[in-house]
C-alpha cells in the first residue's frame, strides 16, 4: 500500500470533512492514479484548484501520484503563496458568462439584474449543464460539488453561501466583477438584452396608469417583455446599491 500526504489550503477546506481541515491528510492508495482524480476523491472539485505542488515542484493534473509524495493544493485565492508558472487554471475567459443549476434561481435574477449573461432553467439535467458550460465556455455556478467534478467542466465555482443576497456578493468578489456591473441592461425573464422602445409602439400593452404617467420604456429583444421605472424599480435600485456597497 502506498501513501501520499496532502495539504489543502484556504477555501479548499470547505470540501474536506471537518476533522481533516487545515491538517496533513495521509492518503493511502493502491492503483496508479492521476493527481486530479486523487484530489477529487478527497472531495475537492478540479475547477476550484489553481495550482498543485508535489515535493516542492509544480505539476499539472496529469501527474501520476507516487508513494511518499507530499502534495500541496492551492485555490485561486492563495495565488500570493505560489508563482504564476504553477497554475493549472485554464486561460481566462474573454467574456464572463454563466450557467446556473436549479438551486440558484434567485442568484440568476441578481446576475441578470446586474447585466451578466446568465443561463438558467429549472429542468436542466446535470449532463446538460456540464455540456453547456463546456461548449459555450460559461462558468458553471452550482451548489452541487459532484457536478463540478464532471470531466468536461473547465470553468466552474461552488457557491458557498445559501442566502441569495450573500451569494451575489460572493460571486462578484470571486470573479472580480464589481467594475463590470451594468444594471437594467438584460431581461430578468429570458436573459435577452433590453433596448429603448417608443411609447406609441407599445401603448396598447401598458396599464392605464402607466400610460398616463410614464414615458421611458425598454423592451427585451428576445421575448418582448416591457420594462419601465415603476415601484419595483426603486426596490431593485436599493438592492443594487446594497450589493455594490459590499464591493
Amino acid at each position: 500500500m502506498a501513501f501520499a500526504y496532502f495539504h489543502f489550503y484556504a477555501e479548499l477546506n470547505d470540501f474536506i470533512p471537518p476533522p481533516k481541515r487545515q491538517v496533513r491528510i495521509d492518503h493511502c492508495f493502491a492503483e496508479r492514479t492521476s493527481i486530479k482524480d486523487m484530489i477529487e476523491s478527497l472531495g475537492v472539485p478540479h475547477p476550484e484548484v489553481d495550482c498543485i505542488e508535489v515535493n516542492g515542484k509544480p505539476v499539472d493534473f496529469s501527474y501520476i501520484v507516487q508513494d511518499g509524495d507530499t502534495i500541496n493544493v492551492f485555490p485561486i485565492s492563495a495565488t500570493a503563496m505560489t508563482t504564476p508558472t504553477m497554475s493549472v487554471r485554464p486561460k481566462p475567459l474573454r467574456v464572463i458568462r454563466f450557467v446556473l443549476d436549479i438551486h440558484l434561481g434567485k442568484l440568476m435574477t441578481s446576475l441578470r439584474l446586474l447585466g451578466f449573461d446568465t443561463l438558467y432553467r429549472n429542468d436542466y439535467e446535470d449532463e446538460e449543464l456540464a455540456r453547456i458550460s463546456s461548449t459555450q465556455e460559461r462558468i458553471l455556478l452550482t451548489r452541487d460539488k459532484g457536478l463540478l467534478m464532471r470531466s468536461i467542466v473547465t470553468y466552474g465555482y461552488y457557491v458557498r453561501n445559501t442566502d441569495p443576497q450573500h451569494q451575489i456578493v460572493e460571486v462578484l468578489r470571486r470573479f472580480d466583477l464589481f467594475k463590470s456591473v451594468l444594471p437594467f441592461k438584460r431581461c430578468l425573464r429570458c436573459n435577452g438584452l433590453l433596448e429603448p422602445v417608443a411609447k406609441e409602439f407599445i401603448l396598447d400593452q401598458l396599464p392605464e396608469n402607466v400610460q398616463l404617467h410614464t414615458n421611458e420604456f425598454h423592451r427585451c429583444q428576445n421575448c418582448e417583455q416591457i420594462y419601465w421605472k415603476g415601484s419595483h424599480y426603486e426596490r431593485l435600485q436599493q438592492f443594487i446599491d446594497l450589493v455594490m456597497g459590499n464591493g
